[in-house]
């Protein structure tokens, strides 16, 4: 049988994806400390998990590591160069000296160093953002976790001490909102156990009123069919109001909120609140503790889409990703009184002190220091 297979496209250059401007930045930094060495101290705080290229982070860790050669050696010969590749070369096998010149080549000004360093630090935050966001997804989302919304509390814990960090780290400006579009919302698709909850919670509510004022902590707005949350508005004004509830009275409000419709008739109604089962709290937390999940995964969602875009400043990117938590707080909080939980004191993180790039000062010997005080 003849083989009528297409034959499949060579790859060519032009399918290879150009190289994101943080490695311009990179070549740019390490070329001007090739070229002069000295200027590791100018940068600011700096380490080799700053860079997104595993070669180029093992040539600033030599860099890091290795004293600064003496000025007038380093104009006559390449020693400097040497020692950086011997030393990095365990670590990255492919690096080669003549990457090496390339680098050097593609600084325009070894003066712009620190310019540089903050390119390379605004991208690895922005790297950052987006692993953390992903975290938190995959803990909003997962089903097959014990305790999901631990996880999903202690993510979002860890991306706001991050936001912390970052605002410390990099100046504000104006034009603070990120410019990328929203993302979609996630689904909120209720399978028939989820549904079967809340006609629970709507039953037992129903035949147990008096829980309801204690139960602010559930806002229909929770409920995944929003046909389910407009019947529990319809039980809190009822019971707001400190009118009789039963399944008539829920009924008669239901009519009033313009609820019936031939696909969703008054006997629909009364058969879905006439089999209570439970407590209502107990359902009540099973409905908040989904709606905190789809917060948490929605903010998520936003985080991502601002950390994707790097369009966005680390300004930007924090901002907007702090008010996309915001939402996420706010269901926290009642996640916390229903269930009895104190809130959870977050330390702030403080702006790390800005460090020496490059090997350690010498220290000074302790009888120099005495002998220099008895002075």
């Amino acid at each position: 049988m003849p083989n009528n297979r297409l034959p499949e496209p060579d790859f060519g250059l032009e399918d290879i994806p150009a190289n994101p401007p943080v490695h311009h930045a990179e070549q740019a930094l390490l070329g001007a400390l090739l070229l002069d060495p000295h200027r590791i101290k100018t940068i600011g705080p700096l380490g080799p998990e700053h860079f997104a290229s595993a070669g180029h982070r093992a040539l600033f860790a030599a860099m890091a590591a290795l004293p600064p050669p003496a000025a007038a050696l380093h104009a006559k010969e390449p020693v400097w160069i040497t020692a950086v590749l011997d030393h990095a070369r365990p670590h990255a096998r492919g690096l080669t000296a003549a990457y090496l010149h390339t680098l050097a080549g593609a600084c325009p000004d070894p003066a712009h160093a620190p310019a540089y360093a903050r390119m390379v630090r605004a991208d690895h935050a922005r790297r950052t953002v987006l692993g953390h966001a992903e975290l938190l997804i995959h803990a909003a989302t997962d089903t097959s976790l014990p305790d999901p919304v631990t996880l999903t509390l202690r993510r979002a814990d860890a991306l706001a001490s991050l936001f912390d960090g970052l605002s410390a780290s990099f100046p504000s400006h104006p034009g603070s909102l990120p410019r990328t579009p929203p993302p979609m919302p996630p689904s909120r698709e209720a399978d028939p156990d989820v549904a079967s909850e809340e006609r629970l919670m709507l039953s037992t509510a129903t035949a147990h009123p008096a829980a309801l004022p204690s139960m602010r902590w559930l806002r229909p707005e929770d409920f995944t069919l929003p046909l389910h949350g407009a019947l529990y508005r319809c039980l809190t004004t009822l019971a707001s109001r400190c009118e009789p509830v039963d399944q008539v009275t829920v009924l008669w409000e239901a009519q009033h909120h313009g609820l019936l419709t031939p696909a969703f008739a008054a006997q629909d109604v009364l058969e879905l609140l006439a089999t209570p089962a439970g407590a209502p709290e107990h359902w009540g937390e099973q409905i908040l503790r989904r709606s905190l999940l789809h917060h948490a995964h929605a903010a998520a969602l936003h985080i991502q889409a601002f950390a994707q875009d790097p369009s966005n400043s680390p300004h930007q990117l924090v901002t907007g990703s702090r008010r996309a938590l915001a939402d996420l707080t706010a269901v926290r909080a009642r996640w916390q009184h229903a269930t009895g939980q104190p809130p959870v004191e977050r330390p702030r993180t403080r702006p790390a002190p800005t460090t020496r790039a490059g090997p350690p000062a010498p220290r000074t010997s302790t009888t120099t220091v005495s002998s220099r005080s008895s002075r």
